[in-house]
């Protein structure tokens, strides 16, 4: 049953009404968020002005402007979903990543580092080097935006296929989400710290540098030793062996179901 809470003139607004207003706000932030700053925006926005355009013309009962918007009205959704395909992916992504869905996820995130751990072990064993990092909290969309997009499902197999020295994409590193693996042959920041000039190489200083700035944890495969390697927060473990590498991601990504 609803109650009034309080009247507009002769509307009387309830408790659902409040809810259902705060809902569709929060649902137009957030597509707002995640389209800020893309090229989605402007197009966003038109589409706000046709909505206006068309309800102002039912209001003033402008017969021919009202009939052109209702039959576009058939069309609206479908041209929504082409244009911003790319947005409601990020969408349905973003879902999935909340921290609600993970806490019933964390056995198939489990499932996610097993491939990741595969796909390392066999990069070092074909003499491949490879950079990979992982996000948590700090969004990575100026990286994710300097590569290449892929938005794939982590597997061994794609990992393996992506750092191959043939393969077009394995210069840089890939960022991974989730299970999603979110694009390839991204650009790093390399360390500012002076000492690692001389100690590492290119990819391990571009893995110390995205931790210094970031909350990521990076997986280095080193191409010259094959020698397997986690950063996080500027603190680099080196020279892991498979046990230890499963064991550092799941610690490092808060994965705390392990399945056998």
């Amino acid at each position: 049953m609803n109650f009034n809470i309080f009247h507009i003139g002769f509307l009387p607004v309830t408790f659902i009404d409040l809810l259902d207003i705060l809902l569709v706000a929060l649902i137009l932030y957030k597509l707002y968020f995640i389209m800020h700053k893309t090229r989605a925006v402007q197009m966003f926005i038109g589409l706000i002005i046709i909505f206006s355009i068309s309800f102002l013309a039912e209001a003033l009962n402008m017969q021919e402007t009202t009939w052109i918007f209702r039959n576009l009205r058939t069309v609206w959704i479908i041209a929504f979903v082409i244009l911003f395909q790319p947005e409601l992916r990020r969408v349905l992504t973003l879902m999935g990543q909340s921290k609600f869905i993970r806490f019933f996820t964390k056995e198939q995130n489990s499932q996610v580092i097993d491939e990741i751990v595969q796909g390392a072990v066999e990069l070092r064993r074909r003499g491949y080097g490879a950079l990979m990092v992982f996000m948590r909290d700090t969004g990575l969309r100026t990286i994710v935006e300097s590569g290449i997009a892929l938005e794939s499902m982590v597997s061994s197999s794609l990992i393996v296929s992506i750092f191959n020295p043939r393969s077009p994409l394995h210069d840089g590193a890939i960022v991974i989400s989730n299970d999603i693996i979110k694009a390839a042959k991204c650009i790093l920041p390399l360390t500012r710290n002076p000492t690692a000039e001389h100690r590492w190489g290119t990819r391990h200083r571009a893995a110390l540098g995205i931790s210094e700035e970031t909350d990521a944890v990076v997986l280095v495969v080193s191409e010259e030793t094959g020698k397997i390697s986690i950063v996080e927060n500027g603190d680099m473990r080196f020279d892991l062996n498979k046990e230890e590498l499963q064991h550092q991601l799941k610690q490092a990504l808060r994965i705390e179901k392990i399945v056998s």
